[in-house]
């Protein structure tokens, strides 16, 4: 559209949820497309190639994660869940259909434009590369060699594996799901209580060393998060 500002589409039925947004929005540089519900949301994706999705998942037409299925199908844009259902079940849910993020109503603006600020930068290729930073953290994937403050960290394989997809995803919830399936296969499901045991593992070595415990969170019943 002629315009070098980063565009997010909101995808939400609520009159007032749209003007708080793009009023929020607007205030820090964004520029704001919306839709009402869920077909004109996917259509104004496509014509208008913005750079992210806010997307509510109480839809007058469908249900947001089906929009979520649907995108993903042929996008890889990045989509924040914005919904009043709070429940672990419902955020594994989105998830795993393929959201990158997870907000519920209501919300804190700034957490919310902080987390939209994160998957963005998530979107965009050129932050995949054979190394990620993350203050004193620094993860070499080519040689699987892991340091705080320069200082190696000797990590098991699976919590090599672990730290390595939340990486690759800082700043976004990885499901345990994902992880589970990821570590031990179709049939990791089983292993939940063997993930919980990595983690703390992980999270130990890495504060002994340095790293801040708190940039690896929890989020209860869902998975986890490394944040940037």
């Amino acid at each position: 559209m002629g315009s070098s500002l980063p565009t997010v589409l909101v995808i939400d039925d609520e009159v007032a949820i749209r003007r708080l947004l793009r009023a929020a929005l607007q205030a820090r540089g964004w520029r704001v497309l919306e839709a009402e519900n869920g077909n004109l949301g996917m259509s104004e994706v496509a014509l208008g190639r913005p750079d992210a999705v806010v997307l509510d998942l109480g839809l007058p037409d469908m249900d947001g994660v089906d929009v979520v299925r649907r995108l993903r199908d042929w996008s890889r844009i990045p989509i924040l869940v914005v919904s009043v259902r709070d429940s672990a079940e419902e955020k594994v849910k989105a998830l795993d259909a393929g959201a990158d993020d997870y907000v519920s109503k209501p919300f804190n603006t700034e957490e919310l434009l902080a987390r939209l600020r994160a998957i963005q930068r998530r979107g965009d290729p050129a932050l995949d590369g054979p190394e990620f930073v993350c203050g004193p953290l620094r993860i070499d994937f080519a040689a699987r060699d892991v340091s705080v403050g320069g200082q190696r960290i000797a990590l098991t394989p699976i919590e090599y594996t672990v730290l390595k997809s939340l990486a690759r995803n800082a700043g976004k919830v990885v499901t345990q799901r994902q992880l589970l399936r990821e570590i031990w296969g179709p049939k990791g499901d089983g292993y939940a209580n063997h993930l919980r045991v990595h983690m703390a593992h992980l999270r130990t070595k890495l504060a002994d060393a340095g790293f801040d415990r708190g940039r690896l969170q929890t989020e209860p019943r869902v998975g986890y998060r490394l944040l940037e």
